[in-house]
């Protein structure tokens, strides 16, 4: 028995992908191609407003039945609230993403990278969480002291996983503390930008088989948009395990 594997880039919407990787294909179709070429998807644009149902329900039937999606939490969660009395906005994050339905497979919480370790924090938004239980939740950390051992056993009590983060700018904790692995690619050398080589993407398709194999589910997301790398990457890092 092995875990699913989700692998495909962070957002769609990128006109410098028009020529490189969209073609001929209209606009309005893009989020389609994706759907037929990677196995899952991230959305960026959950993080900086709070989408409408329509708009939820929309990109459910613009995309083959059953094709997962992952979501970025909503920075004023994150940025503006600190994690700090955020139930409310839980729930309603929740009830917005609610006409995604089982396709819904995750959703990430990227933290600001100068917000330090308070664990007071984590264990509230932890409990918060509780509140939408009908996907996974994971967390990226961008400042090094939350990499302790206290904050890996909140996880694992709270099966939140570690948003594996690669970037130049803030390091990577490479924890797994859930059935779930959740990796966001940024671009290792420039953020945003640098696109992988196959000696990396060989490394991390290693490491992907081996969580497989352990029947942990597996997201990938790669967010080196910039250049037009993270569809090229993903397609990749896709050939590769299969």
């Amino acid at each position: 028995m092995s875990g699913k594997v989700y692998i495909g880039t962070s957002g769609w919407n990128y006109k410098s992908w028009r020529h490189s990787f969209y073609g001929d294909t209209p606009q309005k179709q893009w989020l389609w191609f994706c759907a037929q070429r990677f196995t899952a998807i991230e959305v960026n644009g959950t993080f900086y407003r709070l989408q409408e149902k329509t708009t939820y329900k929309k990109w459910r039937e613009n995309t083959p039945a059953g094709f997962p999606f992952s979501i970025k939490g909503h920075r004023y969660i994150t940025h503006n609230k600190k994690l700090l009395d955020v139930e409310g906005p839980v729930i309603r994050c929740r009830e917005s993403a609610s006409p995604l339905g089982q396709r819904l497979a995750a959703v990430v919480w990227q933290l600001p990278a100068f917000l330090k370790k308070d664990f007071r924090r984590l264990e509230k938004f932890a409990k918060n969480l509780q509140h939408w239980k009908s996907t996974r939740h994971a967390i990226e950390f961008r400042h090094k002291s939350w990499f302790d051992n206290e904050v890996t056993d909140c996880l694992c009590r709270h099966a939140i996983a570690v948003c594996m983060s690669d970037a130049p700018d803030w390091p990577m904790w490479e924890e797994v503390t859930t059935d779930v692995v959740y990796i966001r690619l940024h671009g290792h050398t420039r953020k945003y930008a640098s696109s992988y080589s196959g000696r990396a993407l060989r490394k991390w398709a290693a490491r992907i088989q081996r969580w497989l194999r352990e029947n942990r589910d597996v997201h990938v997301y790669f967010d080196n948009d910039a250049e037009g790398a993270a569809p090229r990457n993903a397609l990749t890092l896709l050939e590769m395990l299969r």
